[in-house]
């Protein structure tokens, strides 16, 4: 999935962290709403600015962070 047009980091926004679409909602935010167990759909009742695509986003910019770092050779 291409996030790049749904991730978005302004330095005055949430200390520069990637949010969603421009919103004051933090892929960390989200990712932590997921491992407590929260589903897609309460999450989006609770933050009806989000959509499927958004959350869908935030993992892939996840993993694709993950792959990046696990790329780097130890120093």
């Amino acid at each position: 999935m291409n996030y790049q047009h749904l991730i978005t980091m302004e330095p005055g926004k949430r200390g520069g962290k990637p949010c969603i679409r421009g919103l004051r909602i933090t892929v960390y935010d989200v990712l932590d709403y997921l491992a407590s167990d929260m589903s897609e759909d309460e999450i989006l009742r609770d933050f009806p600015d989000l959509t499927h695509e958004d959350i869908r986003a935030c993992l892939a910019f996840a993993a694709d962070r993950e792959r990046r770092f696990v790329s780097i050779p130890p120093g």
